[in-house]
């Protein structure tokens, strides 16, 4: 026996006329019990011999097989299997196993049409002849093809974006998030699928305000933007903007959302250049319109000093060194206009903070403040303008002085960060800054002091940003503000 009539011939023998009389004995003995189950059938039902030669074949069957019942009944099933052999065999041997097999196979239509089948095979069904029932599966699987495809489209879109993007269902359960989402919260989305959304928020540090009233929102509008900070599990703080939507299909919503930390601090940059450079020109015409009649008053006060009284001379002492302040004032003001040719060279930055702590002593002293310093042995030295960087100092330890009327320690520290940067630390025992105060210092004529112009601070961030360098300022209420100088050790391009 070869393979093919190994696959067809299960009962060993070939169909005769006695054998389809007999069937159709059988089938007449059972008309009424058949009816129903084998003429109105919507499934295809087809009885066949052991060497696979249809029988008969029920209206449904014939629909399937795209053919009439007599054309049908001149085939043997293996006509019409398309699937390849090796499947066949596979089917063939469970069948004998078991007498009885739930299958799929492609089957080829007289048409040439391809149609996936689903299909129960049982061996000696009826009178000793086999029953095939079939239906036709080839929509649902195209259909199950399409959507496979298109869930696929969507996961790669869903993975390829540059946006997060996380998903949650109607119990505010995450139900998936993306790779971009993973980097940008810095959590892995197995950790968090399953888990509360409202309760993500919160592990991101939002406040329970923030989340009811966006929430509040998504509800009633179903949809919210905004912009948020979050504070990551590192500790790092983010700027994100979001736009998030409820219910966008099979009751899950959605939220897209991208880190904007860079583009509002470019922002914030860009518009404190433009403001300090509005201030520069502004600065620069002041300066020049008061240096005028001030060197005139200066030239007249110089005049009258020979002749003033003795009781008289308090007046004029008073005179010139207000005439000094506002001179002062003026260079501040020169400062903060367009660039200064000023020229770096290689400077002992301890040298200069002993100069500058020893030119404040005296006023130091009249305010109960001493000075504790702690320089790094051997540092090296740095390319600045001294002149400039002197005055950074000068502001920021007079500052120190000035927020502490009952007195207190000035401490100043130098030393050389990991990262190769020289590191100022110039600290005081005030009453320090709140925190949402702090990232306006160095503003345009903003200041904590009742009556400073905040000209000082203005001017000594100006410099430390010419010279590449940063500063960052800690506050405590009540134990003091610490200002941070990291200057870099290369040469500054003039």
């Amino acid at each position: 026996m070869n393979e093919n009539s190994k696959l067809y011939d299960l009962t060993g023998k070939s169909l005769t006329k006695t054998d389809k009389r007999n069937f159709d004995i059988g089938m007449n003995q059972n008309t009424d019990m058949y009816k129903n189950l084998f003429e109105e059938a919507l499934e295809g039902i087809i009885f066949w011999t052991g060497n696979g030669q249809i029988v008969k074949a029920n209206e449904a069957a014939c629909r399937i097989f795209e053919s009439n019942h007599e054309v049908l009944v001149n085939k043997r099933i293996q006509n019409f299997i398309h699937s390849k052999k090796a499947k066949i065999y596979e089917i063939y041997d469970r069948l004998q196993q078991k007498g009885a097999i739930r299958e799929e196979l492609i089957f080829l239509m007289p048409n040439g049409q391809k149609k996936s089948l689903e299909f129960t095979c049982k061996l000696h069904a009826v009178d000793g002849f086999h029953i095939l029932i079939v239906r036709n599966v080839s929509e649902t699987r195209k259909m199950e093809k399409e959507l496979r495809e298109s869930e696929m489209k969507f996961r790669k879109i869903f993975e390829g974006v540059l946006e997060g993007i996380i998903l949650w269902n109607h119990d505010t359960a995450i139900a998936d998030m993306n790779e971009a989402g993973e980097k940008m919260l810095m959590l892995s989305r197995n950790s968090i699928i399953g888990n509360s959304f409202i309760h993500l928020l919160r592990k991101l540090h939002l406040s329970d305000e923030e989340i009811t009233e966006y929430c509040k929102k998504l509800k009633n509008k179903g949809q919210t933007t905004g912009t948020v900070a979050i504070t990551l599990g590192s500790g790092e703080t983010k700027h994100i903007e979001f736009s998030a939507k409820n219910n966008v299909f099979s009751e899950l919503s959605i939220v897209t959302f991208k880190d904007v930390t860079e583009k509002l601090e470019i922002d914030a940059q860009l518009r404190k250049s433009d403001t300090l450079n509005v201030i520069g020109e502004l600065a620069a015409g002041i300066a020049h319109e008061i240096r005028n009649p001030m060197t005139a008053l200066k030239g007249f006060i110089q005049l009258l000093e020979s002749s003033i009284e003795e009781n008289h001379s308090m007046y004029f002492h008073i005179i010139s060194s207000e005439l000094q302040r506002i001179e002062s004032i003026i260079n501040e003001f020169l400062i903060l206009a367009k660039p200064q040719a000023v020229k770096f060279i290689e400077c002992n930055l301890t040298q200069i903070m002993k100069e500058t702590l020893e030119l404040l002593s005296a006023q130091a002293v009249l305010h109960n403040v001493q000075f504790r310093t702690n320089y790094e042995q051997e540092l090296p030295f740095i390319y600045c303008e001294p002149n400039q960087m002197k005055k950074v100092f000068i502001n920021l330890v007079k500052n120190a002085i000035e927020v502490m009327p009952s007195g207190g320690f000035i401490n100043v520290r130098m030393n050389l960060t990991t990262d190769g940067r020289l590191h100022i630390s110039i600290g005081d025992e005030g009453s320090g800054i709140p925190k949402d105060k702090l990232d306006k210092l160095g503003q345009p004529f903003y200041t904590t002091k009742e009556r400073g112009t905040g000209l000082g601070l203005m001017v000594t961030y100006k410099i430390i940003e010419e010279h590449k360098g940063k500063i960052e300022v800690e506050s405590e209420l009540g134990a003091g503000t610490i200002f941070n100088i990291y200057l870099p050790m290369k040469q500054v391009e003039n």
